[in-house]
Parts: C-alpha cells; structure tokens; sequence
C-alpha cells in the first residue's frame, strides 16, 4: 500500500468493475423499496459522489499503484457501503429527521475533508524537489491523518442517513480499523522513511482528530 508507484491498471479496473456491479444491485433495491423517496434519492445521492469521489481520485487526482491484495481489499470495504447502507435503509431504517440532517452535515463535511486534503498535498507529492520531504501543510498540519478522519466522518454521515442503529456499526468498525491497523502501519512506514521528522510531526501533531487524537 505505502510506497507503491508501479502501474496496476488490472487491480484498479477490478476496483471499478466491482464498484459498478454494487450500484446495479443497490439501485435495484432502493427503486422498489417500500421508503420515502427523500431517502431513496438520498441515499442515492450520496451512492453517486462516493463513486465519483473514489474512482476520480483513484485513476485521475491521485493516480497511484495499487496491488492486487489492496484491490481485493477495497472491493470488499467498498462492498460494505455500496451494498450495506442501502440494505440497512430498506431493511431496519426510518425517516429520522435529525439523523438525516446530522447525515448530510457529515457526509457533506467528510467528503470535503477527505478530498481537500489529499489535492491540497497534490502539488507538493507532484514536485521531485520534496521526494524526500516530509509533507506538514494543508488540512495535514492539523492531524497526521486527516484524510482518514474525512473517511469516518463520510461514512458515518451514511449510516445516520439510514435512520437504522445497527448502521452505526459500520464507521464505528471503520474507526477501529484505522486506530489499530492503518494508522500504526502507516507510522511504521513513515518513520522508516522520514525518521526524525516524522517523529517531530507526531509529537507536534495530533493522529486522527484535529485537537483530540
């Protein structure tokens, strides 16, 4: 995952055709689904920018290699919004005004989050000079991961949307993930590669939550 350049078109049209293949089976649902169409539509929505979003960053923004392992990975994780929130709307879920709203605010936040982030640091990975720099500007001088903290908060707006608790689960599962697997592996790597100042970064800067943790 960390430190991969090569070209994996073949990983990457596997993340696309998998994705596409979720939104058939979930429009399918949620267009005879027995909801309120603010709902149906939303949900949708929100379906349609995750794509968007993913695959803009994955083959144009942020073009980057990915293995077969990841790509296998993400298709599954990817399967989880894609298929779970729309079966947990239909089956479980229930107009929630307050959730709704409080959906839309972390969607609409996480995206933005999770995107700025990473075109905002664009220019500076895009550079030779800083091949060897450690990157602290942007949205990143506010936590180390940050990118990751727009993730939660996207798919946390989703589950809210829902109106079903057992949703919850999905980005309280998300949040562990990253707390115990993606983040030390991340900083295991960052401190091979950067050493000392990355070390600074981490003693200066918070990991996930900007003035939290």
């Amino acid at each position: 995952m960390y430190g991969r350049h090569h070209s994996a078109t073949g990983a990457k049209l596997t993340i696309l055709i998998a994705q596409c293949l979720y939104l058939l089976a979930s429009g399918c649902w949620l267009a005879t689904a027995d909801q309120p169409p603010l709902l149906t539509w939303t949900m949708a929505g929100f379906l349609a920018i995750i794509f968007f979003r993913l695959n803009a960053m994955m083959f144009f923004w942020l073009p980057r290699g990915i293995g077969w392992s990841e790509a296998l990975g993400n298709s599954l994780a990817f399967g989880l919004y894609y298929l779970g929130f729309p079966l947990l709307l239909i089956h479980g879920g229930q107009l929630n005004f307050w959730f709704y709203g409080l959906g839309l605010i972390f969607f609409g936040i996480g995206s933005t989050l999770n995107t700025a982030a990473e075109l905002l640091r664009k220019p500076f990975k895009a550079d030779p000079r800083n091949a060897d720099k450690l990157y602290r500007g942007g949205l990143f001088k506010y936590a180390i991961h940050i990118n990751y903290f727009g993730d939660v908060l996207w798919v946390l707006g989703c589950a809210l949307l829902t109106g079903n608790l057992y949703a919850l689960l999905i980005p309280l599962a998300l949040l562990a993930l990253f707390v115990f697997s993606y983040i030390p592996t991340a900083d295991r790597y960052l401190t091979t590669k950067y050493g000392e100042a990355f070390t600074d970064y981490q003693r200066e800067t918070k990991e996930l939550i900007p003035f939290v943790w």
